[in-house]
């Protein structure tokens, strides 16, 4: 026979059992500070259960922000920071960085991540000054919408990721293995779609787009910046109005965090449509991953472009 346990030794006993079930370490999730949006949702593909802050939104240019005090609690409790790099965050990161004063987020510790440092950049610079305007002497490092450096970033970022919870080390690898498949795909579609727009034209504002319209053998006729970083002037927007190749353009494209206004005044003069796309990842539906990203700007830019050159 089972012998019966009085109410307050049964309570004993429960209380017993939820002490030794609470004294069992628990796998908690990583704190990842992701400095812009698609970094988040790459880690997040990768490590669905990470905690994950984002500094940045697709409505803000990654280049200026305030190191708030909210973002200096995040990056103080992290344990993983993942940036673009290559000066990108040049003017923000390094403070946020100093005043978290956070040991396993330091330049060369394995809890700062930079993307740009595992993929290759265009235009590197041997000088650079004030006057080339808002110029990176590493390269470009708008690499986030690049079919090519993405799965490069992603590799690195799962190693790091395994590095930092080897107990789930596992699941990052197939969760990686899975995502390079649906983005291999993906970038055979990308492809099909290049062989109709390679040798066409767009306008564009700044360097956001460049890799992925490079890539797609899109030109770059002209840029309604007149220098890197510095707001287009009216006396630019008639130089670009005035150029003979304008006529080849499809389209005027401008990111999200950009003011649409220049473009929008070069389209009423020169009947060539300008658009608003993403830059990055938004969160909301149909721009939650880099996948769906370049899968609405490709669209967009097919939609707005007579086919060429098709095999």
């Amino acid at each position: 026979m089972v012998p019966m346990i009085s109410k307050p030794n049964r309570l004993a006993w429960v209380f017993g059992w939820l002490l030794a079930f609470a004294s069992v370490p628990a796998s908690a999730s990583l704190n990842v500070f992701a400095c812009e949006p698609e970094w988040a949702s790459l880690v997040s593909a990768l490590l669905p259960d990470a905690t994950i802050t984002t500094a940045t939104t697709a409505w803000q240019d990654p280049h200026y922000i305030e190191a708030r005090p909210s973002l200096i609690a995040a990056m103080r409790k992290a344990d993983l920071a993942v940036c673009t790099g290559a000066s990108l965050e040049a003017g923000w990161l390094p403070s946020l960085i100093s005043r978290a004063a956070n040991r396993k987020i330091q330049p060369g510790s394995e809890g700062l991540f930079f993307a740009a440092d595992h993929a290759p950049l265009h235009q590197s610079h041997e000088h650079v000054d004030r006057s080339m305007g808002d110029v990176h002497p590493e390269g470009d490092p708008h690499l986030h919408l690049s079919p090519d450096a993405i799965p490069l970033v992603a590799d690195a970022l799962a190693e790091r990721l395994a590095a930092l919870v080897p107990d789930q080390q596992a699941q990052i690898q197939m969760r990686y293995i899975r995502w390079r498949g649906e983005w291999n795909q993906q970038r055979q579609s990308w492809r099909s779609a290049a062989r109709q727009l390679a040798g066409t034209g767009v306008v564009t504002q700044h360097s956001t787009f460049d890799y992925l319209l490079r890539w797609l053998g899109i030109e770059v006729i002209a840029d309604l910046e007149p220098k890197p970083g510095l707001p287009p002037g009216s006396a630019h927007l008639r130089n670009v109005l005035a150029t003979p190749d304008l006529a080849r353009a499809s389209v005027i494209i401008v990111a999200s965090y950009q003011d649409d206004r220049p473009a929008r005044w070069l389209s009423s003069q020169s009947g060539v449509p300008a658009i608003v796309l993403p830059g990055t990842v938004t969160g909301q539906p149909g721009e939650e991953t880099l996948e769906q990203v370049i899968n609405l700007i490709v669209d967009t830019l097919l939609n707005h472009q007579e086919p060429t050159n098709v095999e």
